[in-house]
Parts: structure tokens; C-alpha cells; sequence
């Protein structure tokens, strides 16, 4: 099923269980626009709350992920120029946390399939997601550094969660480009396939992903999460509540008939 997402820049289809969002601007490596930046956001919040969808697929139009902001809307040229400090703090506070925060947020599985670059706010949108299928001929840059600029999109957060702290302050400082076979090495990039392959196995995963037991994958994701700020104790606590909810559900006494019967469970997210 196709979706209007109000812009060419932007296109979107569910399948399979499946919210696939393509960013379309080949031309200019699907750079983030006034056009696509707000359409990516509404389509983040309507395919989260969208019944239909169990898991959100991002990649890439043509040969990159997404390369960023448009640098030359950059320099004092855009609209945003005109803005005093205050307000232009407050646009971009509430423009990341609609991005990437929604991303983030997201009780369902996401995954970013990178045909090629992905850099700095691009790469952020990527880190964003649960998993990075990557193309062999991906790379990753956060790219702030080349253009004298710190970070946004919460990058530095999500990097030093991904690949830790020492490696996070590489990547930062010097903006280098990791090529696909590092990227995998340090867990960057979960998984790396054949650039033919990509939009096929990124779909496939997702498609598992969709058709699992949803309240149960929700409920791994609070765990996840959590394991990141929480002590043991706490986190003891809160996966014994969460296991609890996920046993009294159609879904768990699927999975268990399912086993018995040595067949594979049809799972309904109730």
C-alpha cells in the first residue's frame, strides 16, 4: 500500500507488516530538505501508530543513506538565519526531538538499510534505529568536523552507545570515513550484504521483525533501554513485570502451541 507523504522527496509503502521509507533525493544524496526533514517526521509518527505496521524499514534512494543537512543552505543563507539565538534553539530542540527522539522513542523494531554514505545528520537518523543493514559499499561519516560544527540529532549520545566511548571521540574529532568492513568490526553496521542484496535482505529482516510477537518486542525494547541507565537490581525488577504482561497474551499461547505442534506461530500482537 502506498502512502502520500506529501512529497516526491519522501515515499513510504507498508507491506508484509512492513513501513518501508525511502528518502528521494538521489541528486543530492537524500540530504535532509524543508521538504523531506517534515514529511520523515510525520511518517515516524503515523507508521508508529499505525496498526498495520509491526517494524519501520529507513533507507535510502540511489547510492547513499543520507548525507546529512544541505550544507549549502548552510552559512547563513536559510531562513533560520534570520532567527535570534532563543529561537533558533528552540526550532532545532523541537526538530531533533521529532527526528531522532521519535526514532528512538519508537516501541517498535526500526532499521536503517544503507545503500551507501551516511553522514553526520544522516548517519544519526541511522544510529537512531535498532539496526544497520549495510551495503558493501557503505561508508559512515559524521562529517560535523569538516564543516565546524559540534553535532545534533543527539549523535554523540547514540555513537558512544554503539560503538563506546573512545571510538565515539575518534569518529567525532576527526570525521573520518569508515568504510563498511570496519563499520561491522566495531558495530557500527549490525550486519553488511552485497549491494544487490540490500534492499531484499533489510526487507526480509524487517518482514521477521513485523510478523513477531509485537508485545513482546516492545517489551525487549523497554529492557534494552533500560540497561543503559538502570542498576541490575532495577532492571531484575522492571524484565520479571514485562515477562509477566508478555505470558498472559494470545501471542505467547501461540508461540507454545505452536512449538508442540512443531509449526511456525502466527503471531497477532495481542
Amino acid at each position: 500500500m502506498e502512502i502520500d507523504t506529501g512529497t516526491t522527496e519522501l515515499l513510504c509503502e507498508v507491506r508484509d507488516g512492513v513501513a518501508v521509507i525511502t528518502l528521494n533525493r538521489p541528486e543530492a544524496r537524500n540530504a535532509l530538505s524543508d521538504k523531506l526533514t517534515p514529511a520523515l517526521r510525520t511518517q515516524i509518527r503515523e507508521r508508529g501508530e499505525d496498526p498495520e505496521v509491526g517494524a519501520l524499514l529507513i533507507t535510502g534512494a540511489g547510492t547513499a543513506f543520507c548525507s546529512g543537512g544541505d550544507v549549502k543552505g548552510m552559512g547563513g543563507r536559510g531562513p533560520r538565519s534570520q532567527m535570534s539565538y532563543e529561537e533558533r534553539l528552540a526550532d532545532l530542540r523541537w526538530r531533533q526531538a521529532n527526528l531522532t527522539g521519535a526514532l528512538v522513542a519508537l516501541r517498535k523494531p526500526t532499521i536503517a538499510a544503507l545503500p551507501g554514505a551516511a553522514a553526520g545528520a544522516g548517519l544519526a537518523i541511522a544510529l537512531a534505529c535498532d539496526v544497520r543493514i549495510a551495503a558493501t559499499s557503505a561508508f559512515a561519516s559524521t562529517g560535523y568536523a569538516k564543516i565546524g560544527l559540534s553535532g545534533d540529532y543527539g549523535i554523540a549520545w547514540l555513537l558512544t552507545r554503539t560503538v563506546g566511548p573512545a571510538r565515539a571521540r575518534e569518529l567525532m574529532f576527526t570525521s573520518d570515513r569508515v568504510d563498511s568492513e570496519r563499520a561491522e568490526r566495531i558495530g557500527l553496521f549490525n550486519r553488511v550484504v552485497p549491494d544487490d542484496k540490500l534492499r531484499d535482505a533489510a526487507f526480509e529482516f524487517a518482514r521477521t521483525l513485523a510478523q513477531g510477537p509485537r508485545i513482546a518486542l516492545r517489551n525487549m525494547k523497554d529492557n534494552l533501554d533500560d540497561a543503559l541507565s538502570i542498576d541490575y537490581p532495577t532492571a531484575l525488577h522492571r524484565e520479571a513485570e514485562r515477562l509477566v504482561q508478555a505470558s498472559r497474551t494470545e501471542d505467547h499461547r501461540e508461540a507454545v502451541k505452536a512449538f508442540v505442534e512443531k509449526r511456525k506461530p502466527v503471531f497477532k500482537g495481542k
